[in-house]
């Protein structure tokens, strides 16, 4: 939810967390230090000093050594891990009850802060209240509220919807149906390369100019900004529509599993490797698989190696046939690739229900003609070629189905 304080306290409040954000790095330190893990520990370590040289009142000075033992142990678990991890913004980890409430219009944070509801979502009124991290950023606070929501019940799905995701489009489909859904790396790329052409445009070899002046470096922050949030944008609003047409068909959604892709991008040409790092595959997947939870939608992670290359009718390796078309020398199909790769995830996701889709059922996914393989069309009657969902539309239409 959106607040502001009252006037008269805009200025008390920042003071209170900025003295939290140093207090919080001091007690990162100290905890580090002394692998002091447990609460009981950090406290002997820390209350006295927090109370006293940071001044925070008893409530904040606990829940600021328990937000330090939460960075502590990420990064004591971290095999990568690098410097000591540092708190820059302004942010304050809050307990419901002990450090706010909110009341009516209004949020009290313990010390006698009060600030104005602006705005907030309603949905979830009826849900309780747990912690919550009051955040400064751009001028603004916005106090983030957790909220315990039951869980749903998953349901017996009847089928797989599955989803390929690509630099410029992603697949969504199964044997069945398909839709192709642009993707804004292309926007977002735009905002980069304004950056990067400011920050170009204000430096020399030798010497960075735009790192010394506020305003361009302002500009160049807010760009890069920009950015993020059209791809943060556009993967929560795609997980949505994804999960959204899986539950209302009762379909189960199936996802590769894309961790560690970045190290292979190593060898990609450049502005195809900043293009796949830009469209973020870890945040679409975050969203979807948060999407899938909140809905009660099953969801299967499958293993990615071979989905666009092999058939998924006989197994068989697939070779060219045109750009981006591949055709099985095997059996004779012949699909885009991303089809191919739209029927082995949704395969591989039916062998972990237990289910398959059987010759008889399996509808013939190629628009090539009757017989130029040696082998006959038996699609189903009624069913049409997996085509892009333009494409089905007006061949359904113009057939009648």
């Amino acid at each position: 939810m959106r607040v502001s304080p009252e006037p008269e306290q805009r200025q008390a409040v920042l003071d209170l967390m900025k003295r939290y954000r140093d207090a919080l790095n001091y007690s990162v330190r100290v905890i580090i230090a002394n692998k002091a893990l447990s609460l009981g520990k950090a406290h002997k370590l820390l209350y006295k000093d927090l109370r006293e040289r940071f001044n925070l009142s008893a409530k904040i000075a606990g829940d600021c050594y328990r937000e330090a033992i939460a960075i502590a142990k990420a990064w004591l678990r971290n095999p990568r891990r690098g410097k000591v991890p540092t708190a820059r913004g302004l942010s304050m980890w809050l307990t419901h009850k002990l450090s706010y409430r909110v009341k009516g219009d209004r949020v009290e944070l313990i010390g006698g802060y009060r600030l104005r509801i602006i705005g907030w979502d309603r949905r979830y009124d009826d849900f309780p209240n747990r912690e919550a991290r009051l955040v400064f950023r751009d001028g603004e606070f916005t106090l983030y509220v957790y909220k315990h929501v039951p869980r749903p019940a998953e349901y017996a799905p009847k089928g797989v919807l599955a989803v390929d995701v690509n630099e410029r489009q992603i697949v969504v489909g199964n044997s069945r149906v398909e839709v192709r859904i642009e993707t804004s790396v292309e926007r977002a790329l735009r905002y980069r390369r304004l950056a990067e052409r400011l920050q170009g445009k204000y430096s020399t070899p030798k010497y960075r100019a735009w790192l010394r002046r506020s305003g361009i470096r302002r500009r160049v922050r807010y760009f890069h900004r920009k950015a993020k949030d059209i791809i943060e944008d556009w993967a929560r609003r795609t997980s949505h529509m994804i999960i959204s047409l899986a539950k209302q068909s009762q379909l189960a959604v199936a996802r590769e599993d894309l961790t560690g892709l970045v190290g292979g991008l190593r060898r990609l040409p450049k502005d195809h490797r900043v293009a796949l790092v830009m469209l973020g595959y870890r945040r679409l997947a975050f969203w979807m698989d948060w999407q899938a939870e909140k809905n009660g939608v099953p969801l299967f992670v499958v293993d990615p190696a071979g989905t666009s290359s092999t058939c998924p009718r006989c197994g068989a390796e697939l070779v060219e046939a045109g750009h981006r078309r591949l055709r099985c020398p095997s059996c004779g199909l012949e699909a885009d690739r991303d089809t191919i790769a739209i029927l082995n995830i949704e395969g591989r996701a039916l062998g972990k229900m237990g289910g398959s889709l059987t010759s008889p059922t399996a509808p013939q996914v190629t628009d090539v003609s009757p017989n130029r393989w040696g082998e006959p069309v038996n699609r189903p009657k009624g069913t049409l070629a997996l085509q892009g969902g333009e494409e089905v539309r007006r061949n359904g239409a113009a057939a009648g189905i």
